[in-house]
């Protein structure tokens, strides 16, 4: 009989903890400086801004939550001179990420198939992230920052998901995404639970699809919002909370929730009327990953309610990662890099969008899948797994 494992190391992490969100753009309520996760996570100093962008409903709401910010009105939100590709930056990485925000309008909407995750990628409401996770490749999208974008034209973006839903009709099959909704994933380029302290756009996607019985949102976090807690996601929202070992979050994954405060959400969520399932993402190889990952396992099945593992389903991501981040990485947390840039274990791959990024070689990588395929079976055989790759 096994022992019951001790609770990852809560250091694995940036402790947060929240009050209630401001309200809407007609009453914003207070500054997210008034609260204290958003004022470490996000001490906004500077709002670069498209004109249209700064003087939409949602720009102003923004706007109203960091009232200390200094306003730069720029013509777009890409290539904005002396942040996108300057690589000075790499000196200021965590700094940018939280002291600048930038608002933008999504000029194009296009809804992407997938079929791993989510049936569709849908046009996001935000890219970047205030979290330095070393790993994210959202950054290779923008030079040498990172900051998040928000887009404020969350109305156009919410009426395209709506009429591509409406095209679809009922989904005719089960698949791995899910047996009877259309999945749509709302945050492919950040976290939709740190948006959510910037602006209402999370709340108005999850919101949405509560009104749409075909589909659903799924994105992923690492960050605990109870905010979100105060929506009505009618289980229409997939959260998938993003699972590591606890020494590798140390590492890896900073300015985050704690792995064990990620965890111990998952109930309230449920509770609150989303799916909750988990990412366990990514599996570096590193000298005693295995045992690390069957920790963490542990854990899951020890202090998870039966109702969360009733209905949980899992994902299994080995790393991908990438020269130009990995240079990037070497100015700034240099120690990650021992673990993630591994050229023994690793060979070249050309990503979807044609970039050049590393993965770990074939049989390596299928080695390390079955290896946590058979640790879930042993540790956590309630935890279905979706997909794994």
């Amino acid at each position: 009989m096994r022992h019951p494992s001790p609770a990852p190391d809560d250091g694995s992490g940036t402790l947060f903890g929240l009050d209630a969100l401001p309200g809407p753009a007609e009453d914003a309520g207070p500054s997210v400086r008034d609260l204290p996760a958003a004022r470490r996570l996000l001490p906004v100093r500077e709002i670069y801004a498209e004109p249209a962008a700064a003087v939409s409903p949602r720009g102003r709401q923004i706007r109203a939550r960091f009232p200390g910010a200094r306003l730069i009105e720029v013509d777009s939100h890409w290539g904005i001179p002396g942040l996108h590709g300057n690589e000075g930056n790499v000196e200021r990485w965590v700094r940018v990420k939280g002291e600048t925000l930038v608002l933008g309008e999504r000029k194009t909407l296009t809804t992407r198939p997938n079929g791993r995750s989510a049936d569709w990628i849908a046009p996001g409401a935000s890219n970047g992230c205030a979290m330095s996770c070393a790993y994210c490749y959202v950054p290779r999208r923008k030079g040498y920052a990172n900051p998040v974008t928000v887009f404020t034209n969350i109305d156009r973006i919410v009426a395209h998901i709506g009429r591509h839903i409406a095209r679809q009709g009922v989904k005719p099959e089960p698949n791995q995404c899910d047996d009877r909704a259309w999945v749509y994933d709302i945050g492919e380029n950040g976290d939709c639970s740190v948006d959510a302290l910037i602006s209402d756009n999370t709340a108005d996607l999850v919101r949405a699809f509560g009104q749409w019985p075909t589909a659903k949102a799924s994105f992923a976090t690492k960050f605990v919002n109870p905010g979100l807690l105060a929506l009505d996601p009618r289980g229409r929202t997939r959260i998938r909370f993003s699972v590591m070992p606890s020494e590798d979050a140390r590492l890896l994954d900073l300015r985050t929730s704690p792995v064990a405060e990620r965890i111990a959400a998952a109930a309230d969520f449920l509770d609150a009327g989303y799916e909750v399932h988990f990412n366990l993402s990514p599996v570096v190889l590193r000298p005693g990953w295995r045992d690390a990952w069957a920790g963490l396992l542990d854990h899951l099945d020890d202090v998870l309610p039966e109702r969360v593992k009733q209905q949980a389903a899992a994902e299994v991501i080995t790393l991908t990662h990438n020269r130009e981040l990995h240079e990037v990485n070497l100015g700034w947390h240099p120690r990650a890099e021992e673990v993630l840039w591994r050229p023994e274990l690793q060979q070249a791959k050309r990503s979807e969008n044609g970039a050049l990024n590393v993965r770990y070689r074939n049989g390596v990588k299928a080695e390390a899948v079955a290896a946590v395929r058979e640790l879930i079976g042993a540790r956590a055989p309630w935890l279905r797994v979706r997909y794994a790759f």
